[in-house]
């Protein structure tokens, strides 16, 4: 009989241990643990950076996530490792701005998809109810009556602010573009702004949908070399599609003078260049991604280069991290490493100049994406008298709300990102913000009324060049 006893309570014991393990206090424990031992991004321990999106076998029979199931098991404990914290919640902009996402709920959203809880009962997303829709491992996560209402999907801008303060490093913004993906390539269900975007870049090759002869048309009169098939060059100054606008042509013409009175040996690709398909891949269209993807490597296999240099941030981002698991490997730079590097060397002398107080606004590519923080500082202290940090600022800086697609896809808010990113600016006293990002120099100079002027960091760079 005492055997038999001590069975039955190492029996009621071991049962009681798998409810704390499964839904109980020790769950997220376990699930944390899991996760951590088996992370997806291991380059990121030890303070490293794993930032590329993973590509797509796109003759998988399931592209994407369309339910739970079609998540990895080690992804699956990831959502269930959730503290419930709130920090992804504070650093959102897309939640600070009232569009339709909050991080923390969306992966409580996931974790009811998977059937595991109830409704989150805490902050929703902005506009949008709790999720409380159907669930199930292979019921649609993404739905107006599922857990994910597809609002929240699509008000992302992939600025990895949540991922970066995330005490479990949940990757949100995989999980996101995994779902997007889903959407995109099983169903066709993107937001219609977006799907005009992409339509637009595929026929023509990039989202101005203009001829590719007109995206040097602002470098007319400066005389840049064209790097033919079976040209050399030292290095080939990527444009990207910024350079169609009139106003990141005149940051462009900063960058060009720069890098002629430096002395550098330089060319563009002309109408050879096209889009290298960063906005396909975050709204989860890998398949057009990959397309632009492969046609710029074979562009670039037939030219001879030793770096490429690029003020887009989403550029530099693709081509120097995304590319290689595709088979374009190459050294690349942003415009402000290579600045700082020739004035470093004595290359370009600044005298800086009285501009009023100038505060950096750091592009999230650049920053959190690929930890580039220093050499921006450096050339503003070299040509700005006075310079100043926003609160936000380094690797936790506020997005400027133009990444992620989320300018083309009709996002519902209550306020503009960009909005409150100047209202940073103006707290510290910023008579002018700095960028290095075609895309944050068209939000911030979007915003109307009294803000602080916006101006590329190569063109205060110039001012200083010709004022020493």
């Amino acid at each position: 009989a005492v055997i038999w006893l001590g069975r039955a309570l190492l029996a009621l014991g071991g049962v009681g241990l798998v409810w704390l393990l499964a839904a109980g206090p020790m769950k997220h424990a376990f699930a944390g643990s899991t996760w951590l031992v088996a992370h997806t991004r291991p380059g990121r321990f030890g303070g490293g950076r794993d930032t590329a999106l993973r590509p797509l076998d796109l003759n998988a029979p399931m592209l994407g996530s369309v339910t739970p199931s079609d998540f990895s098991w080690n992804v699956l404990a990831s959502f269930d490792a959730c503290i419930q914290c709130g920090r992804c919640e504070q650093a959102c902009p897309a939640f600070a701005a009232g569009q339709r996402l909050n991080p923390k709920a969306l992966v409580q959203g996931l974790v009811h998809a998977m059937g595991g809880a109830p409704a989150y009962k805490g902050s929703p997303a902005p506009l949008a109810s709790a999720a409380s829709g159907a669930c199930g491992m292979h019921h649609p996560i993404v739905g107006a009556d599922a857990s994910i209402h597809p609002d929240t999907l699509w008000a992302c801008t992939t600025c990895r602010a949540c991922v970066q303060e995330c005490p479990m490093m949940i990757e949100h913004v995989d999980a996101i573009v995994d779902m997007r993906r889903g959407q995109a390539l099983m169903h066709g269900a993107v937001r219609p702004g977006a799907a005009r975007a992409l339509r637009t870049l595929r026929d023509t090759g990039n989202l101005a949908g203009r001829p590719p002869a007109e995206r040097a048309d602002a470098l007319a009169m400066l005389d840049v070399p064209v790097l033919a098939e079976g040209g050399e060059t030292d290095i080939l100054l990527w444009l990207g599609d910024g350079a169609f606008e009139r106003r990141y042509g005149q940051s462009l013409q900063a960058l060009v003078k720069l890098m002629q009175r430096a002395g550098l040996r330089f060319a563009i690709l002309g109408e050879a260049e096209t889009d290298c398909g960063d906005l396909a891949r975050r709204l989860g269209d890998e398949a057009t991604f990959q397309a632009l993807a492969h046609d710029v490597i074979a562009t670039l296999a037939v030219r001879r280069f030793s770096r490429i240099v690029t003020a887009d941030p989403h550029a530099f981002h693709a081509l120097a991290n995304e590319y290689p698991a595709l088979g374009g490997a190459w050294q690349v730079q942003h415009h402000t490493a290579l600045l700082d590097e020739l004035v470093d060397a004595g290359r370009l002398k600044l005298s800086p100049q009285a501009t009023g107080t100038v505060a950096w606004h750091d592009p999230c590519y650049l920053a959190r994406y690929n930890g580039q923080v220093d050499a921006p500082r450096r050339l503003l202290r070299a040509a700005c008298q006075n310079v100043v940090e926003m609160e936000r600022h380094g690797l936790r800086a506020m997005c400027c709300g133009g990444g992620g697609g989320n300018p083309v896809s009709d996002v519902d808010a209550q306020e503009r990102i960009p909005d409150l990113r100047m209202a940073q600016a103006r707290q510290v006293g910023a008579q002018m913000v700095a960028v290095g990002c075609p895309g944050c120099t068209a939000m911030l100079e979007g915003v109307v009324g009294d803000r602080p002027e916006v101006r590329d960091i190569a063109e205060l760079v110039l001012d200083a060049v010709v004022a020493s």
